[in-house]
């Protein structure tokens, strides 16, 4: 009876040594990274703002620079993101920031607020746009992320609208893929209603038009999940 044999592999038990070895390393370099951090803080005294602790052209310059050196076999994106979550925790030492955004919990805003400034933040969700900017002018959130513009249906008339009445301006960008999903109770086959918010309901246009879906609009997406079925049109 023939009998496949392959060549010996490597030493499983000693690569595992290894990795715990890079593992402790990293986590001591992590913790030089947030202390010095918290000099920063220091340095920077007590009555500092937090536009002087968080600056979002020094984030940029950094992640520049992990993307120019990045050589693999992790992609840049994934390379960024664990440097992110690694600045928001070492940022979160100095000044725990607050970050207002247009909700409920669970929308593309929180997203796109935790894809900035990482999961070392507190988030805010408010009902509106006009509350996010409210939220910031007040000082009670120290940034507001609110959609600006999307492939499909161009730019948010009522954000630009905003800026034009407020004192507060742009310090970032973030682009956040949009992916939308349908949520039943039952067979999808059977759906005769779909809420959600219009722009969601005109980023699936082809969809519901090829589905004669009753539409009815929410005043959000998210929100929309936990909405009863006479919702107005």
């Amino acid at each position: 009876m023939a009998e496949n044999k392959h060549p010996a592999g490597p030493d499983l038990a000693r690569i595992r040594e290894r990795i715990d070895e890079v593992d402790e390393r990293i986590q001591s370099l992590i913790n030089e990274r947030a202390r010095l951090a918290q000099e920063v803080g220091v340095s920077k005294g007590k009555l500092a703002s937090a536009v002087d602790y968080y600056r979002p052209e020094r984030e940029a310059e950094v992640l520049r620079k992990i993307r120019a050196r990045n050589d693999g076999p992790l992609r840049d994106e994934e390379m960024l993101r664990l440097f992110r979550e690694i600045m928001s925790a070492c940022l979160a030492l100095e000044k725990p920031l607050t970050v207002a955004f247009l909700g409920p919990e669970g929308t593309f805003t929180q997203a796109a607020a935790l894809k900035h400034f990482g999961h070392s933040i507190r988030t805010l969700p408010m009902d509106t746009i006009d509350a996010v900017f409210r939220e910031v002018e007040a000082g009670a959130a120290d940034y507001g992320v609110v959609p600006i513009e999307n492939s499909t249906e161009g730019v948010v008339s009522h954000t630009l609208d905003m800026f034009q009445h407020s004192q507060l301006h742009i310090c970032g960008e973030v682009e956040q893929r949009i992916h939308h999903h349908l949520m039943s109770a039952g067979d999808g086959a059977t759906i005769t209603r779909v809420l959600a918010h219009q722009q969601a309901l005109a980023q699936c246009r082809g969809w519901l038009d090829n589905n004669r879906a009753d539409i009815r609009m929410a005043v959000g997406t998210a929100a929309a999940c936990g909405l009863p079925v006479n919702v107005s049109k």
